[in-house]
């Protein structure tokens, strides 16, 4: 695994909370962090059909763009039921085409799995992804997962997203339902984080 050496690190992200908590994560290693939306630059097509294609997408087209190291990610929810979806495509479930709506996402989620007849427990996972890629094209890959299963009706009003169905392994409320300081101890972007820090530790 390659270790960072540089002083700056581009996150490769339009949004001002990733960028928030990523950037507290790395300040005991003195990297300054800067991102994508900061420095204007346009979000790349993402075109592959896997959380790590989409995440070294917008990876590589940062560090082209800018000759930075890059920092991207790409997550979503995987439902067994539902052959894995909607996966990449966890976002565009709850595109309306003037916003995004979530409980819309959820609905069809369980609607899609009572369609399906699929047993009880319903499981899933959260995942998340994150690609770290330098200038010479080198790139490392940390994975992290949260397993769960959904649930029916929707609950909490806590977290975002499809959080209020997902019922992480060993907890009896749903992520909607967590304190946020529980869930970002435990959730796949907290594993996944755990595992990138490696890469920081000189």
């Amino acid at each position: 695994m390659r270790t960072f050496t540089d002083e700056k690190l581009l996150i490769a992200t339009h949004n001002k909370g990733k960028l928030a908590e990523i950037e507290a994560l790395l300040a005991p290693f003195g990297i300054s962090v800067t991102s994508a939306g900061e420095m204007g630059l346009p979000e790349p097509e993402e075109t592959e059909d896997t959380f790590i294609g989409n995440a070294r997408i917008k990876a590589h087209a940062a560090c082209k763009a800018t000759g930075l190291p890059a920092l991207a990610d790409d997550s979503g929810i995987e439902i067994d039921g539902l052959g894995g979806a909607p996966g990449v495509y966890t976002a565009d479930w709850a595109e309306t085409g003037n916003g995004r709506d979530f409980v819309m996402a959820m609905t069809r989620s369980w609607e899609e799995l009572e369609a399906a007849k699929a047993p009880f427990p319903r499981t899933a996972r959260f995942c998340c992804t994150f690609v770290l890629a330098w200038p010479d094209g080198h790139d490392e890959v940390f994975e992290g997962f949260a397993p769960g299963h959904i649930v029916w009706p929707m609950r909490g009003l806590e977290g975002h997203g499809y959080d209020p169905i997902f019922q992480p392994e060993g907890y009896d409320i749903t992520f909607g339902e967590m304190d946020a300081g529980l869930k970002n101890n435990i959730s796949h972007r907290a594993d996944a984080f755990r595992k990138l820090v490696s890469v920081f530790e000189r």
